[in-house]
């Protein structure tokens, strides 16, 4: 924390750590000095035995916090020891803090890696906070008028009682209109996400955020360096992976048996000299697609040693406090919780897994980027007849009860900045559609559902020169993939003290994607057209051609049956009604719906989820940590 009146409790810094010894058991540190404390939980994987944080250069006027990998640092390294710095140890994250001292805050544009960290400059009287390119590792901030307090998770801030537990209710209404909280906010007013791609800097009291990177599309490469493109992105994984594989500790990779992550396993081999492990989990359910063979086949391929799970109903619902109590920002994820499941199993051979996280957002792998992209090329064919054309369809898909027709009829007489919200989201879903009835009177006015559409809107804008496929390839990189999947990876893994790497969220790797013409993401039919023709010598073609599933969860199913009841004493307890954000009658309507048709599985696993939300961290139950009485502190980043 920073605290102008130098008021920082060793006892509450210690407290703050502990909160978050699941990120690391291995070790703790501790500095205080002045107007700043720094607390760290340490999970040991580059240098073991050196790399004790928090750490100082040679005189000990700047040191850091750091949670993450930085790849390049042995390059760095090279170049910092040629430049007169001297290292006592032979961690990445002394690195940084000489590449500090070189660079000052602009020391993140020289970083390739994964990180939050912090760093106190005692010369300067300055804090730098910053958070890599895409969001992989988070950083929470706390701002108060006499005091900046930061850290990993949310619940570190929590246990210092000048925190308050204050509800947003307009962060609810975001939180419901896409599944998730894209932005800055969260539901406690006043803690903030840092953005990716975002540093903040305090001194004298004050602080000030600033951008330092943004992806950019509107660099598309000359038509004569298209030649060779499949080579090209070859050469790049395997460099990427290469890197993402340092580590003195044993290294797994996480297997759903798609395209992603069976490439990663394929770039992983011949990378160590220890035996690769891969871990998968799958259901024997006639719901979902069942990725337990597809794996087995990637793996006897590839030769790793093969782990596997499948998950019970029963541990589903088990697990769900705790699901909320790690993934501190409401999320519906169900996938998160294989995902927890899986590292669980893995997190007993290995403290590193390697993840295919983020091919999708890089190279339009989902089928929405094709489908909205044919969308737009056909109302711009039309021009004016689209709206009347979108009734047409409309009316015929209701007739026919056919669920596409249904969902893209009424997006023929909209554009794509009204109905883009994410991949995840649509105006047309049942909270953006019917919040007037659903939501109480009180509760609607205090919320602005064009406040909750913002943060899209924003980057929108941003991108307002680039094509409707790039629009909505930077929207899912700002919004979707930090607030929604890189949140499940971070969250659900260091739980089980288990560092999840993704080397397709490399920057480079994004940067490359992103100057790409369309047509090597897009082609026709075909989607993540590129990425798929490179990998077409490496991965199965039972596995190239098949859609994507990635841990699928058969939980509409489970909601609707084995957990009904269970969600009946939640939705419809005391607490949560006299909460007064629902109208009884509507969640009633959503709930005998959903067991009739499973039509509402996303809304009845969004409402549990706010309302184990606020038993969790608002009423203190379950695993929640209890807040100690006094004292200020800081937060360790890692």
């Amino acid at each position: 924390m920073f605290d102008k009146e130098g008021r920082v409790s060793p006892n509450l810094l210690k407290t703050m750590a502990d909160a978050i010894r699941h990120r690391g058991p291995d070790d703790e540190g501790f500095y205080v000095s002045g107007p700043v404390g720094l607390g760290f939980r340490r999970l040991s994987i580059i240098d073991l035995s050196g790399g004790h944080q928090p750490l100082s250069n040679e005189d000990n006027t700047v040191w850091i916090i750091f949670n993450g990998e930085i790849y390049n640092y042995q390059e760095l390294r090279v170049e910092l020891l040629a430049k007169g710095h001297a290292f006592r140890t032979k961690s990445d994250t002394e690195v940084i803090v000489h590449l500090y001292e070189e660079y000052g805050a602009d020391c993140v544009l020289r970083l390739r890696g994964m990180f939050a960290f912090a760093i106190w400059d005692s010369l300067k009287k300055t804090l730098l906070l910053a958070r890599d390119r895409v969001g992989i590792k988070p950083l929470y901030y706390y701002h108060h008028k006499d005091f900046l307090s930061f850290g990993s998770e949310v619940k570190a801030l929590l246990v210092d009682p000048e925190v308050k537990r204050v509800v947003d209710p307009a962060t609810i209404d975001r939180f419901l209109s896409f599944y998730y909280v894209p932005g800055e906010n969260t539901l406690l007013r006043d803690i903030y996400k840092l953005q990716p791609g975002h540093y903040l800097v305090a001194k004298d009291g004050r602080f000030e955020v600033r951008c330092y990177w943004d992806l950019d599309f509107s660099r598309v490469m000359d038509a004569t360096k298209k030649d060779g493109l499949d080579r090209q992105l070859l050469d790049l994984l395997e460099e990427t992976t290469k890197l993402h594989m340092i580590s003195d500790v044993p290294i797994g990779v996480l297997l759903s048996g798609g395209v992603d992550s069976v490439a990663m396993l394929s770039f992983a081999v011949g990378k160590t000299d220890k035996s690769i492990s891969s871990y998968t989990i799958g259901f024997s359910s006639n719901n979902v697609v069942d990725e337990r063979p597809f794996a087995r086949l990637a793996a006897e391929k590839f030769g790793s040693k093969h782990h596997e799970i499948s998950l019970s109903p029963i541990e589903f619902r088990d697990f769900l406090p705790s699901y909320v109590w790690y993934m501190e920002d409401p999320i519906c994820e169900p996938p998160a919780i294989a995902l927890y499941y899986v590292s669980k199993l893995a997190s007993q051979d290995v403290k590193v897994l390697i993840s295919g996280e983020g091919g999708d957002e890089a190279f339009a792998g989902y089928p929405n980027y094709r489908n909205f992209l044919m969308l737009e090329n056909l109302k711009s064919i039309l021009g004016p007849l689209s709206g009347h054309l979108g009734i047409i369809i409309s009316a015929v898909g209701r007739a026919l009860s056919s669920p596409l027709l249904k969902k893209y009829g009424p997006l023929m007489g909209m554009d794509l900045e009204s109905y883009y919200y994410s991949r995840s989201s649509t105006p047309l879903h049942f909270f953006n559609r019917e919040f007037v009835k659903f939501y109480t009177k009180d509760f609607a006015r205090s919320i602005s559902k064009e406040g909750s559409q913002s943060v899209i809107h924003e980057c929108m804008k941003k991108g307002s020169e680039y094509g409707a496929l790039e629009k909505m390839l930077y929207v899912d990189t700002k919004t979707w993939l930090p607030d929604d999947l890189l949140i499940k990876a971070d969250k659900m893994t260091m739980a089980n003290s288990v560092e999840l790497r993704v080397p397709f969220l490399d920057h480079k790797v994004l940067e490359f994607a992103a100057s790409l013409p369309r047509n090597q993401k897009v082609r026709g039919w075909k989607t993540k057209y590129l990425a798929k023709k490179a990998l077409r010598n490496r991965v199965p073609k039972e596995i190239l051609g098949r859609p994507k599933a990635g841990f699928p969860v058969p939980y509409e199913s489970w909601l609707r049956k084995d957990l009904r009841n269970w969600l009946r004493d939640i939705l419809f307890d005391r607490r949560t009604l006299d909460r007064g954000y629902f109208e009884k009658s509507c969640l009633e309507f959503i709930f005998s719906e959903n067991l009739r048709s499973g039509e509402y599985s996303k809304e009845i696993f969004s409402l549990a989820v706010l309302e184990l939300w606020h038993r969790e961290f608002l009423e203190g139950e379950g695993i929640a940590p209890t807040p100690i009485p006094s004292g200020r502190g800081p937060i360790a980043v890692g």
